[in-house]
This record gives C-alpha cells, structure tokens and sequence, in this order.
C-alpha cells in the first residue's frame, strides 16, 4: 500500500470513504502563512518581513488549538516566541550547523537512528504538528527516511538482529502525525521482537491538539504488550490548558508513563519563575518533569540560545524552590557520546 495513506496529516492519509478525524482536519486547517499568523495575533506590519524571511528557510506551521493559548498583540509572548518566523533565523552564526548531532551519519536502516546502547529511535512520521523554530531537525533529510511499509522491514530486521536492543523510540518529525491505521500496524510489528520491552513515544501532539489522543490512539496503546512511555514536549506553563490536562489523563487512563522535556530557550523560558511554573503545571496535569535540554546548535536557532553558566545558575535556584522529583535534569546531547551529557 502506497503510504500517502499512512503518513499524510491532511485529508489523503485517509479513504475517501472515512471521516477524518478531529485532529487531522485541523492540522490540515493550521497557519501555514506568516502573514496570516501575523495578523491573527495583531502584530505590527513591521513584523511581517522578518517572519516571510524566516519562513521560507522554515515553514510555519501553528494550529488553531495552539493559537487560542497566545496572546495577541504580544510580540514577546513565550508561546508565540517558539512558532514565529523571524529575520534573526537568515543570520549564519560560527558553530551552528544543520545537523547538529550527527544523526545523519547513525542511520544503519532507512528511518533508523542507533545513537545509544539498548535503544533504537525510528522515524514514525517526517510531519509535524507544529514548526517550532528552534527544532534541532529542521534541515533533517526526511525524505530519505520515510520508509514505506514494504522498506520498514529492513528497520525490523536490524532490530531483530540486535538483541541488547531492548526500547524502541518512536520519533520524527512527530510520530503522532502519523494516522492511528499505520501506527497500530508498526507496533504490532515491534511486539512481534521477542526483546523488546518498551515503547517511547517523543510527541508534541497531545500538547499542541490535545483532541490527538482519541479512542483509536488509545485502543493501540491499551492493546500492546511493551511499556509505554510518551515523553510530551512543552517549555511554558501557559501551554498547558484543560484539554491537555484533559488528554493526559486519557492516556494515564491507558497505562502510558507521562513524561516532559523542554528546551531551555532566550525569551521563553530562562527564569526560574518560568521553569517553576512549568514543573508545576506539568505535575498538576500527572506529567513529570524528565530533560531539559540546552538548546542543540542548529542553524537558524542562535537568537534562542542560554549560555551554559546561566543556565546552571537557574537550576541552582529552581532546586531552592521546588522538590527533586519536580526537578528536570539539564542536558546536553553531544555527537558521539553514550548517552545525555549532564551539565550540573
């Protein structure tokens, strides 16, 4: 089966015959002009040339679900500091290049990337919800690494082949782009590796269109025999609402172990007020605060950056304020080493 029924987050990733779902018609529906985004959010004219100059090294892409939870007329809003284009993206900076972690060079299998001992991540979907600007896979090639369901069989037999191999990440883009069809067939697959024990989902979906976690995700989750682990992405308190409250609890309901990582990253979270407010936020919603991650250096990115001693000093004083298990571990993820390198 062609796979443009599998990974399309519009209207051509299911039959004609069946509805759409919520969330995919709208992420079919989401911003995709600057312009646009602009005057939505009520900001100055002036604001529009340097977000046509960012998108067109990077898309834009920003739901509406998304969208409700920014401020408008706030040019320094935390939410829409992550989604919008801007100008400073066209500036090239010494030391920050488009692979910054060398995964092109971990690929043993079409949509494989074998960085670390025991764990395999695979690239489940090259789409995202969202384009945050700061996303260290924004040059990615993914169009060498969307394996179509016949090509997914060279990614299972390299697992297959490999028993310390024992977690298998499903990544992407965000591998919940992908439709429940194509999801729940690539899990039964893995299930059928007798050493796999778990399953990492890396996903942003339940954060930016909560209505993502429906009946059909949550029918595959239930259903596997590996523990689930979904590690959720969102840096700012304010990005947390009801309905990923609400989410959350549907997969907690489904036995899926919530976790959290961040970015730390210039203007959006670099206070401790702001990380605080997150671990708090996250825990309220039975989400535990698991990375954050200095921010990796990827070309377009340099405007986010936190230098390391500021960033060390903030989880000195977040660790006066709040008890260790709300206390994410910051991190750096460095080409070649075994595993996150921590930095405090």
């Amino acid at each position: 089966m062609q796979d443009n029924l599998i990974f399309g987050a519009d209207a051509s990733s299911y039959r004609a015959s069946e509805p759409l779902p919520s969330w995919q018609r709208q992420l079919s529906q989401a911003i995709r002009d600057p312009a646009e985004l602009c005057r939505r959010l009520q900001l100055p004219d002036t604001w529009q040339v340097g977000a046509s100059a960012g998108h067109a090294l990077f898309e834009t892409c920003v739901p509406e679900a998304f969208l409700r939870r920014i401020k408008p007329n706030q040019p320094d809003d935390p939410l829409l500091r992550q989604v919008l284009p801007l100008g400073d993206e066209t500036l090239q900076t010494p030391g920050y290049v488009n692979d910054p972690l060398d995964e092109v060079q971990q690929r043993p299998a079409r949509g494989v990337i074998h960085k670390y001992a025991g764990r395999v991540l695979l690239i489940a979907s090259p789409n995202c919800a969202i384009n945050c600007r700061y996303c260290f896979r924004r040059h990615f090639p993914y169009a060498d690494n969307s394996p179509s369901r016949a090509q997914w069989q060279e990614a299972f037999d390299y697992l297959q082949a490999d028993p310390s191999i024992r977690e298998v990440i499903l990544s992407g883009g965000d591998p919940l782009a992908a439709n429940d069809r194509h999801l729940a067939w690539l899990v039964t697959q893995l299930e059928q590796i007798p050493h796999l024990k778990r399953l990492r989902i890396h996903s942003r979906l339940p954060i930016v269109i909560p209505d993502r976690v429906d009946q059909a995700l949550l029918d595959w989750l239930e259903a596997s025999r590996l523990q689930t682990v979904m590690v959720l992405h969102a840096n700012h308190a304010n990005e947390i609402d009801q309905a990923v409250r609400a989410a959350c609890q549907r997969l907690q309901g489904a036995g899926v172990t919530l976790l959290n990582q961040s970015v730390l990253l210039r203007g959006v979270n670099d206070s401790t007020e702001a990380l605080a407010a997150l671990s708090e936020q996250l825990f309220d919603a039975g989400v535990l605060p698991y990375y954050l991650h200095v921010l990796d250096p990827v070309q377009g990115a340099a405007h986010f950056n936190v230098p390391d001693a500021e960033a060390r000093q903030l989880i000195t004083t977040l660790r006066d304020e709040l008890p260790g298990f709300l206390m994410p571990r910051l991190v750096r993820e460095i080409p070649g080493e075994a595993s996150k390198t921590p930095l405090v």
